[in-house]
């Protein structure tokens, strides 16, 4: 899907049919493998089937089939098993002879219970580790915008985070408190999310303090930013 939407998006740039600002934004993510709005992608289509004779798409509700999880198989490491220690008692009669293999006995017990120690130790240290997770996050949900302020036209980048799965729910809203752009995001394997937004539109005919929200479904966030028509 996104290689025919880069391929729309070249041929509307080639022809100089929309926004050169938005399709170039839309492009460059496309080529980085980025996140791309539904909102970005409505714009492309229509275009497309505007001037480029492109035929209306017919989307067909698809229920998300539940992906399994996968737990791997635990490979327990086999222990080696430890050599029996065999103490022979001295001859009561100390001769050269004897000396010599009773040194001889002495250096294989002390090899033997070297190999021991080592075994207990690597067996002790295995049992003691435990996992660190590869992600600390000390806030459960956040909402940030690229810039602080923007114009008519100007492309919101929006991003966050959330310690839930799935998605989440992006809107904005005017300074009445009316709703004018929303978007439905998924969420990656770490929590993190981003999408683009256009400040114009319905709604977006006033300027002042617009108010960007985040539904995680189990909490509420939010963000604001200024519009200057």
């Amino acid at each position: 899907m996104t290689d025919l939407l880069l391929e729309d998006v070249k041929a509307l740039l080639d022809k100089d049919f929309g926004d050169d600002r938005i399709l170039k934004q839309i492009c460059r993510a496309c080529e980085n493998d980025e996140v791309i709005s539904n909102y970005e992608r409505t714009y492309v289509r229509k275009l497309a089937e505007k001037h480029l004779g492109k035929k209306p798409e017919v989307v067909q509700n698809q229920i998300p089939v539940e992906k399994k999880l996968i737990i791997p198989d635990v490979i327990i490491p086999e222990i080696p098993s430890v050599p029996k220690i065999q103490i022979f008692e001295p001859p009561p009669r100390i001769s050269l002879s004897n000396l010599k293999n009773s040194k001889l006995m002495l250096g294989v017990g002390g090899v033997a219970l070297v190999i021991i120690v080592a075994v207990a130790v690597s067996f002790s240290s295995i049992s003691d580790v435990t996992p660190i997770p590869t992600n600390l996050i000390s806030d459960t949900l956040l909402i940030n915008t690229d810039l602080l302020s923007y114009n008519k036209k100007d492309i919101i980048s929006i991003s966050g985070i959330s310690d839930t799965s799935g998605n989440v729910n992006l809107s904005i809203k005017n300074k009445n408190n009316e709703l004018v752009w929303a978007e439905q995001v998924s969420l990656k394997s770490d929590g993190r999310y981003s999408t683009l937004a256009i400040a114009g539109g319905p709604g977006w005919e006033n300027s002042g303090t617009y108010t960007i929200n985040i539904d995680n479904g189990v909490e509420i966030k939010s963000h604001t930013f200024s519009f200057t028509t």
